[in-house]
């Protein structure tokens, strides 16, 4: 059987969005899902909208009925910065593409990554200095981007990443307004944020071309996820991906496998500076993070054709549908005090299917999870085994929601750090590095500062 989808009206859909409707989804959503429930149908005068807020749901989305959706318009609009790469791709390119990049994530070689991350770890923890304020996120951007940068491209490609950094934050400030109505006029119009944007574009395609351009001279294999995409072949096509291609394919996994990671890492710090009394493996608070401030807060798909989902719901053609795993991972009948930070809620906690979606779900959950989990893991356990954390500023920095979930203001933190551990094998703290650090950060601040 059909059922009508309940929702607010148009004016009163409007009200709730005005001016920049994306930056102001999830208070719309969280509030219209206490209201109308699961499934949520809202329309603005250029587009009508669908909200789906269960696991059931979600996956009949992602898994069951997925071949009846593409894209959404906000993942077109990524394509003018990130091209036509996994994130932004359709069939039969993103199956073709998939396979190419696949081996670059194999566990393999996320080990030899990882290797890598634990050497960036130590240094950049031996360059934190204890009692000093320092801006977490901008601390942890540093980070990643020397990650990925070495993990992506082989070597500290440290000036260009900020580059390609500055250039990806510009894309963070600009993306809700490229969502209203007169984004395509803007586009076009000498605006100074839009003569930014074109200009970190072009920048973006001077650096980026410029490593494969040199990669390909030098004809070195190196291990990273450039020289493999560069040697790479499809086994069933035999295609080799342009150079146009794989600037794509690397603009994309610089994106997810820097500014999703920076911005995990930041919340997981300050949620254990706000929760000192929290002792649970950093597993679990990992999990706990990314289900309350899960990067890649909405997912979005368009119904190419009129759709009933398995609750009976009918959506019909050319409607957006919203999936949220901001509010998806706090609903109530699901996890128990969602609004609550709770790590031990994973000791033994099996989420319904689909109800916990941090990286995506179906085929095209993201690829590079397991090097997300991995630089998350390393990270977080490095500075947890050396500092804890306290707030330094205002604690209540809400968030900002663009194309990922960012901090809404600056999050200033203090490093304490720890001096050993007590009788049950747990951390205590104190006031000074164990002597081995000191040597270490002698070292470290040399090659690796902490932007303070």
């Amino acid at each position: 059987m059909t059922r009508r989808i309940p929702g607010p009206g148009r004016l009163q859909t409007l009200r709730g969005l005005f001016p920049v409707p994306f930056a102001k989804f999830p208070e719309f959503l969280s509030r219209a899902a206490e209201r109308y429930g699961d499934v949520v149908a809202f329309a603005l005068p250029w587009r009508s909208y669908v909200f789906l807020n269960s696991g059931e749901l979600v996956k009949d989305v992602l898994v069951t009925q997925q071949h009846a959706f593409s894209k959404s318009l906000g993942t077109r609009v990524l394509s003018l910065l990130l091209g036509e790469g996994l994130l932004t791709s359709e069939d039969p390119l993103h199956r073709q593409m998939r396979r190419i990049v696949q081996p670059a994530f194999h566990r393999e070689r996320v080990a030899e990554y990882g290797r890598i991350m634990e050497r960036d770890a130590r240094e950049f923890a031996a360059a934190l200095v204890p009692e000093q304020p320092f801006e977490a996120r901008a601390a942890m951007t540093q980070l990643t981007l020397r990650i990925a940068t070495e993990t992506l491209f082989g070597s500290d490609e440290s000036d260009s990443a900020r580059a390609v950094g500055e250039a990806l934050g510009l894309m963070m400030r600009e993306f809700p307004y490229m969502l209203t109505p007169l984004a395509g006029l803007r586009r076009r119009l000498p605006l100074p944020g839009t003569r930014r944007f074109w200009r970190a574009r072009a920048l973006l395609d001077e650096i980026i071309y410029g490593l494969i351009e040199r990669r390909r001279r030098d004809g070195a294999q190196r291990g990273d996820a450039l020289s493999l995409l560069l040697a790479a072949r499809d086994a069933e096509t035999g295609y080799r991906p342009s150079d146009e291609q794989i600037r794509d394919e690397i603009m994309t996994l610089f994106m997810a496998g820097h500014e999703t990671t920076a911005n995990a890492l930041t919340w997981a710090l300050l949620l254990l500076a706000k929760h000192p009394d929290v002792d649970e493996p950093t597993e679990r608070v990992i999990k706990e993070v990314l289900r309350l401030y899960p990067p890649a807060w909405i997912l979005g798909r368009e119904t190419l054709r009129e759709v009933t989902l398995v609750d009976g719901s009918v959506i019909p053609a050319k409607t957006t549908v919203f999936l949220a795993p901001l509010i998806l991972h706090r609903n109530a009948s699901v996890f128990a005090q969602p609004e609550r930070f709770a790590p031990e809620r994973w000791r033994d906690a099996a989420p319904t299917p689909f109800s916990y979606v941090p990286f995506g779900g179906g085929a095209r959950r993201c690829i590079g999870e397991e090097f997300g989990w991995r630089e998350m893991s390393v990270v977080l356990d490095e500075l947890r085994r050396r500092f804890r954390f306290e707030v330094a500023g205002d604690g209540d920095v809400g968030i900002s929601a663009s194309v990922t979930l960012r901090p809404g203001g600056p999050v200033m933190l203090r490093a304490v750090a720890r001096t050993g551990t007590d009788g049950d094998g747990r951390l205590v703290f104190g006031e000074r590095l164990p002597p081995t650090a000191a040597g270490e950060r002698a070292v470290a601040e040399r090659d690796f500062q902490v932007k303070q």
